[in-house]
């Protein structure tokens, strides 16, 4: 049996492992205490009657890691393998996502064990405004601003944002961010994310004299966002060969059609209905495929120390939080595989909302050209910044990253008395 290391843990090696090279953090083990754990854990259990008219309690949680820099930020996933300690990873890769970005926020994640796929329109909004009522004591633009994640939706974050409203009595569009824009949602918050993990790419092999053109690319799950950042790709002039989704993976040297696979998806097919392709029944075999670019786009854990000495791709970029362990770090880093870790590279998407939220205290919003041309700015200058720091401390871009980010709200936490 295949041995999954606990998330957790992983997201405390790899700040110990940058912790051991930051100078400030390895001569004082403190900084490494504060930051290596949540302020705190929230657990609850929300009644929602369902559509027979029975009660089923869902359970849920809220890890609220660091806010030294800004309010706790970040985002709802609505999945039935959701655990504690997942939440409280995200929660921890979060804050270090503001902070390598740059952006004045913290890190928190809410989580709640579900499927919502086996919930009736009535039943989601019924479990979602049920979160907000048990939680909302600890939200608001200045504390915790949550956002969509993993089967989590734009109205999803109407519902929560209204909900939130009634509760405290004020119309607060800026409570919630990733909205729907009649309610104060930012443009071009669809594709920001994808496109900033387009920016940051772009960045990255241009400091490495390579180009996008022609590259060959495997997207290791076909959820929307990935899909977005293919057709991105595709525009450019790269190659999509291999992609998968639950029910397996496909492969085309000369190129899958994007406009294909999107069709398929929104008809809720798996990619293995695409015809004329090969296929493959297991999706995880395509992480050890031949490419030059490799992008996890799944959960957790999914490059381990079982097949990272088999990666043949050039470069991995992360678009799912947390998808490399340690130990794989390692065996990648000796192979001279570039990975472009989640905390930059799928920044993109706080970085939006954020933007939203500047948008919704202002009351003033902007156009999509307007939202683009700031987010180039932001994560290309955050990738150049981890690239230089990768130099000066002849460390991985992953490592990198974290000191970046480490020093950001270590000097905030000094700035206010905190360490």
């Amino acid at each position: 049996m295949t041995h999954i290391e606990n998330t957790f843990e992983i997201a405390r090696k790899q700040i110990r492992t940058a912790c051991d090279l930051y100078e400030t953090c390895r001569i004082d083990n403190n900084k490494y205490e504060v930051i290596s754990v949540p302020r705190r854990v929230i657990e609850i259990n929300i009644p929602v009657r369902m559509d027979d008219g029975n009660i089923k309690i869902f359970q849920g949680f809220r890890s609220q890691h660091n806010d030294a820099r800004g309010p706790f930020k970040w985002g709802i996933r609505f999945h039935p393998d959701v655990t504690r300690d997942e939440v409280k990873a995200l929660s921890m890769w979060m804050s270090l996502k503001t902070a390598v970005v740059d952006i004045p926020l913290g890190g928190g994640k809410w989580g709640v064990i579900v499927n919502p796929k086996e919930l009736s329109i009535w039943e989601l909004e019924r479990l979602s405004r049920g979160y907000v009522r048990e939680l909302y004591r600890y939200l608001g633009p200045e504390i915790d601003i949550p956002a969509p994640d993993i089967n989590t939706t734009p109205q999803i974050m109407g519902w929560m944002m209204d909900e939130y409203s009634k509760l405290t009595w004020v119309y607060s569009p800026g409570s919630f961010t990733g909205k729907p824009l009649s309610v104060g949602g930012s443009k071009w918050r669809n594709t920001a994310t994808a496109q900033g993990w387009v920016y940051v790419l772009e960045k990255i092999l241009g400091l490495h004299n390579e180009k996008i053109f022609w590259k060959k690319i495997i997207l290791q799950w076909a959820g929307n966002a990935g899909l977005t950042m293919a057709e991105l790709l595709r525009d450019k002039w790269a190659i999509l060969v291999w992609i998968s989704d639950s029910g397996g993976a496909i492969y085309d040297s000369q190129g899958l059609d994007i406009w294909r696979i999107s069709s398929l998806k929104s008809q809720k097919k798996s990619v293995r209905e695409y015809i004329g392709v090969e296929i493959l029944k297991n999706p995880q075999d395509i992480l050890t495929s031949q490419c030059d670019i490799l992008i996890p786009a799944a959960l957790e854990n999914q490059i381990t120390k079982n097949n990272a000495a088999n990666i043949q791709a050039s470069y991995i970029l992360e678009l799912a939080n947390g998808p490399t362990t340690p130990d794989a770090d390692i065996l990648l880093e000796i192979s001279w595989v570039y990975v472009i870790p989640d905390i930059l590279a799928n920044a993109g998407g706080v970085m939006v909302s954020y933007f939203e939220q500047v948008q919704n205290e202002m009351n003033f919003y902007w156009e999509a050209s307007e939202v683009d041309e700031k987010l180039h700015k932001k994560m290309t200058e955050a990738a150049l910044a981890v690239h230089e720091t990768k130099e000066e401390y002849d460390t991985s871009y992953r490592s990198a990253a974290y000191i970046i980010a480490m020093k950001r709200i270590f000097d905030a936490m000094q700035a206010r008395g905190e360490v």
